[in-house]
């Protein structure tokens, strides 16, 4: 793709990049009363903490009635491409062509019921092939299993909503004790993938005992206090700052409560201190409970991926206060977590703070109050009594009417496209396969030579970037809005996803660019610029590209001549079709218009 028109256009879309980003901004930043939403209710029995799965592939769950307020949606193509680029992992045609002739209710129905792949299962295999003579097992091995049931599953939204709950329950790879343990890394992602679907209740279960998250964030082996020791806080603190209930009060629409015109903080250190030692004595997972296990010393072989165990031994005995709740020291660990996680479940900060984050993965930056309020009201009670229901709070996000309002031009419309997003719409808009069967996408972090982003590899439990970031010195700033993604955006990230997406475009993509795009039907229609450029507005852009980009894509692509056919030019005419097609598609992917996803 060496046409002197992509030289030419580069320079200006990188400044156009920029400027319709608002700027540079990759430092910390304030984190913003977004990053504390509201609160309310109770929830249903569970299952006893620390109770394993086993080895079983999850069945699908229990489908759940939609409200009964919620209408039946139908789609246009257009409609169709918009819904499944929130929903998945990105359209391609036959999944536009099978909405359009279906609606919400079957899509929804269908998609909740599609078994789940777990990736645990990928770095088994992986061991095996090592245990006879193969390359070594490493945490790449689950980017292998990511991008491939990413790009390739069948179970789209599940594959969706586990990569935005990942974003809001964070681990991250960085930490050194994770990075060694592949098998445990893969499993917490498909915990995340089994309860998507289920309860959030059940879902704040399982981040809580998963060994990962125990390591993460220091509560796997956090003991009791003592003369010389406290409580380990990490966790506590996290659940609630970022999990469940954030730092400062809600209203049922996710607006801050205020007292003398300033926020009410959600909790308090007690509160921390008190909720440390309810998470006391909690360890590695085996068939006994005694010290030298807890401490890692007797290593189960599986004891990455299950469960946590509560260590009586090691759990604090005496009186614990938080949130309201007092505890005598006479109860068991597995008790105390329960009423712990209860309490946050229940807690009205839960629905709303949850509502927002979601909004802001799926959809929108800055949703309206009562769009928060509508998907929180569904978080507190299904329309069947339940409160926490997983199923109808995805569809209560995608199915708003804010969300299927046509694409409005203002600013507090629609979200920055995460880059690790823009490489699957690709892959998936041209079915980019690769040759060997292996997705070996491995080294993509920096902003400069890749995407500046890798699933579950975050500098900090913060994720890559803070749902109440808002870019300094930036036209939205000036507004008063939200632009999480800006946070990992700059002139370096810029320029990085120029040059790999100009690449992986033209050449494939993965480490040994073995990934390649099928862009026969696009190749069909290289000589009619108009028809190519529709095909490729709908499979990324929904129909929605704008007239003036239209008319300057289009004048770039013509400007790729094709030569008439002779008998033997055959190669000079399919580079130049080939030529074209890259260059229309770059072109639309480095399109603020297509970054800024309305």
């Amino acid at each position: 793709m060496t046409d002197p028109t992509l030289r030419r256009l580069l320079g200006i879309t990188l400044f156009s990049l920029l400027s319709a980003c608002g700027g540079g901004g990759g430092g910390d930043s304030k984190t913003g009363s977004t990053q504390n939403p509201d609160i309310s209710v109770v929830p249903p029995a569970t299952s006893a903490p620390g109770a394993t799965s086993g080895d079983a592939i999850p069945r699908p769950p229990t489908l759940t009635t939609p409200p009964a307020s919620q209408a039946v949606t139908t789609f246009s193509r257009q409609q169709a491409s918009r819904f499944l680029g929130r929903a998945t992992f990105g359209p391609n045609m036959a999944a536009i062509d099978a909405l359009v002739a279906s609606d919400s209710d079957t899509w929804f129905n269908t998609q909740f019921s599609k078994p789940q792949t777990l990736h645990r299962k990928y770095i088994d295999t992986m061991l095996a092939a090592e245990a006879a003579g193969g390359e070594k097992t490493r945490y790449t091995q689950f980017y292998e299993s990511f991008w491939q049931q990413g790009i390739r599953g069948e179970d789209q939204l599940r594959q969706r909503m586990a990569f935005a709950l990942s974003e809001i329950f964070v681990i991250s790879i960085q930490n050194e004790e994770l990075v060694a343990r592949p098998r445990g890394i893969a499993s917490y992602y498909d915990m995340l993938g089994q309860r998507a679907f289920g309860n959030f209740r059940d879902l704040l279960e399982g981040v809580a005992l998963h060994p990962m998250m125990g390591l993460y964030l220091s509560h796997l082996h956090n003991q009791k206090e003592t003369a010389t020791r406290t409580p380990d806080e990490n966790f506590a603190r996290e659940v609630m700052q970022l999990f469940t209930i954030g730092l400062h009060q809600l209203n049922a629409d996710g607006s801050l409560k205020l007292s003398g015109g300033k926020p009410i903080d959600t909790y308090s250190h007690d509160d921390v201190a008190g909720l440390a030692k309810v998470l006391t004595g909690w360890g590695w997972a085996g068939p006994d409970r005694n010290w030298l296990r807890f401490n890692g010393g007797v290593i189960d072989p599986d004891r990455d991926w299950q469960p946590m165990q509560n260590y009586p031994d090691f759990h604090s005995t005496s009186e614990k206060r938080f949130l309201g709740q007092a505890i005598s020291g006479a109860t068991s660990g597995e008790a105390d977590l329960k009423l712990a996680l209860d309490t946050l479940f229940n807690h009205p900060n839960t629905g709303p703070f949850f509502a927002r984050q979601l909004i802001q993965r799926l959809v929108s930056s800055n949703p309206s109050t009562a769009y928060v309020g509508r998907v929180a009201a569904v978080f507190a009670n299904n329309g069947s009594g339940v409160r926490g229901d997983m199923q109808a709070v995805i569809r209560a996000v995608l199915l708003d009417p804010d969300a299927l309002a046509p694409a409005g031009s203002t600013m507090r419309t629609g979200k920055l496209r995460e880059p690790l997003l823009r490489l699957a719409h690709w892959m998936r808009a041209f079915d980019a396969k690769p040759a060997s069967g292996r997705y070996r996408i491995y080294y993509v972090d920096d902003p400069l030579a890749g995407l500046g982003q890798s699933p579950l590899n975050a500098p900090s439990v913060f994720n890559y970037f803070r749902p109440g970031y808002m870019p300094p010195n930036s036209a939205l700033a000036s507004a008063g809005l939200l632009a999480p993604e800006l946070q990992i955006t700059s002139e370096p990230s810029v320029t990085g996803y120029l040059n790999y997406m100009q690449a992986t475009i033209a050449n494939g993509g993965g480490d040994y660019r073995d990934i390649a795009p099928d862009y026969t039907r696009e190749l069909a229609l290289a000589a009619d610029a108009g028809a190519l450029l529709d095909r490729i507005d709908l499979l990324l852009m929904h129909g929605s590209m704008p007239a003036r980009l239209r008319g300057q894509i289009l004048t770039a692509v013509n400007g790729i001549s094709i030569p008439a056919a002779t008998a033997s030019n055959a190669t000079q005419v399919a580079t130049a079709q080939a030529n074209r097609v890259k260059l229309a598609i770059f072109l639309t992917m480095a399109s603020p218009a297509y970054l800024v996803q309305k």
